[in-house]
């Protein structure tokens, strides 16, 4: 690795260890902590490579990026920061970093990226277009690790393409978020952004009324893999009628849709058409480090909107840290929402947020198994995958009810279905009391309607 690198950041740590670094893969290096000094550097036609923290005492680094893209067109400035937001990256993006990293940084990284943005700058020295900075701290995403941050940086360096989008993730992981933030934080941020269902799509005019409704914006088609066939042609009919001016699109999609292509579930010409950009959302098992940030993040939020200011106790997070979610970042909202609401204390306790969790369900649907496959190999699978999310530690106690009540409640209503409501027939055919039958239903909470047409 060959030039000179100007680096700037206000902890003397950093700088000593990339000066090291860089040093001893053969770059001259010039470290400082004031903004005002590397700009003057750049002034003077110093360095081949600016490596820049963001919050500096005497600047922002965010901010120096337009002018010292004037002062030095097509010099790369690598920005690193510790505000590791979805807006530092877009932010960062916009004013036309060469790239950014949020801290801790993994050092081989950034070096290889060193070494990239200085090889770069020797084949094409020429400035990359300017951009303006989106302003707003109204975050429409959480998350410091270093999964949500490389889908920071994917989202901010696709936003203003005009490639189509498919956005795929488990349930409850905020994909329909990220499209959202797409659209929010590029060149179409005034235009509508339209979210088309089965329902949009229905009738001869469908599909024109969406494009009419979008008007060079953003079309967002929600879960694209539980579509039908006819829904789906309907799409690529659509998307081949589109000219000039066309609308963005992108695609969330909780299922393998490569896999149900294969099977002959989704349409080949439409898997092609919308996969231009893929991006997979982490789910929260493997982000585990963001829970903290987000528990805060709802708690804050759940404030606002009116109810009790609450904080989590070292031992419950420790516990909701433990835990698998498989409802993901949305069922870690709702559940402590519940908590705020249900209990008194300012602190909430592990033994409130071990009550909470105890009567989260069980089990999640679950791909996979044969048409032939017996209900306890089912049952099992779903039940192995269920330790297995835990990582390693074990779940709340009071699984033997949790599970046995998740297996009871569907089979009486499915029986209670299969007999028209009839209760003393869903007795006969389950093989229990009457009575017993009865109390069940009102344990369970079960809903009965009766009608005339019988199995």
């Amino acid at each position: 690795m060959d030039g000179t690198v100007l680096v700037a950041d206000d902890d003397r740590t950093i700088r000593t260890v990339l000066t090291q670094a860089l040093t001893r893969a053969g770059c001259k290096v010039h470290a400082t902590s004031s903004m005002v000094t590397l700009m003057r550097w750049v002034e003077e036609g110093k360095g081949d490579l600016v490596i820049s923290d963001v919050i500096m005492p005497d600047g922002n680094g965010i901010e120096a990026l337009p002018q010292i893209a004037e002062l030095r067109p097509g010099l790369p400035v690598i920005v690193i920061s510790a505000q590791n937001t979805i807006m530092t990256a877009i932010q960062a993006t916009e004013a036309d970093a060469y790239d950014y990293l949020p801290k801790p940084f993994d050092l081989p990284d950034l070096m290889k990226r060193s070494a990239r943005a200085l090889e770069a700058r020797r084949r094409a020295p020429t400035p990359r277009p300017e951009g303006e900075p989106s302003g707003g701290d109204d975050l429409p995403l959480v998350g410091r690790t270093p999964a949500m941050q490389a889908l920071y940086r994917l989202v901010a360096r696709v936003m203003n393409t005009d490639l189509p989008v498919l956005i795929t993730g488990e349930s409850g992981t905020g994909k329909s978020l990220i499209a959202r933030a797409i659209h929010d934080f590029s060149d179409r941020r005034s235009l509508p952004f339209v979210v088309a269902g089965a329902g949009d799509l229905a009738g001869m005019d469908g599909p024109a009324t969406i494009i009419s409704r979008a008007r060079g914006g953003s079309i967002l088609f929600d879960e694209v893999g539980d579509l039908t066939e006819e829904a789906q042609a309907r799409i690529v009919r659509m998307l081949d009628s589109l000219t000039d001016n066309a609308p963005r699109i992108m695609a969330t999609s909780q299922g393998n849709l490569a896999q149900r292509m294969e099977a002959g579930e989704f349409r080949q010409d439409l898997f092609y058409r919308l996969g231009g950009v893929t991006i997979t959302v982490p789910s929260l098992r493997e982000r585990v480090d963001d829970i903290p940030l987000l528990a805060t993040h709802f708690l804050a939020r759940a404030e606002r909107e009116g109810l009790p200011a609450r904080r989590i106790s070292e031992s419950a997070m420790d516990l909701i840290r433990a835990y698998s979610w498989p409802g993901n970042v949305r069922q870690l909202e709702n559940t402590l929402r519940r908590i705020v609401v249900t209990g008194t204390e300012e602190e909430i306790s592990r033994a409130e947020a071990e009550n909470v969790l105890a009567h989260q369900p069980a089990m999640e649907p679950l791909a996979g198994g044969g048409a032939g496959e017996k209900l306890s190999g089912s049952v099992a699978r779903h039940l192995k995958r269920y330790f297995d999310l835990h990582g390693g530690v074990l779940p709340p106690p009071g699984l033997y009810q949790r599970i046995l009540r998740e297996v009871e409640a569907p089979l009486i209503e499915i029986a209670l279905d299969a007999s028209g409501g009839n209760q003393a027939k869903c007795a006969d055919l389950l093989g229990i009391n009457r009575n017993t039958l009865r109390k069940k239903i009102t344990d369970l909470d079960i809903r009965v309607t009766r009608r005339r047409k019988l199995m």
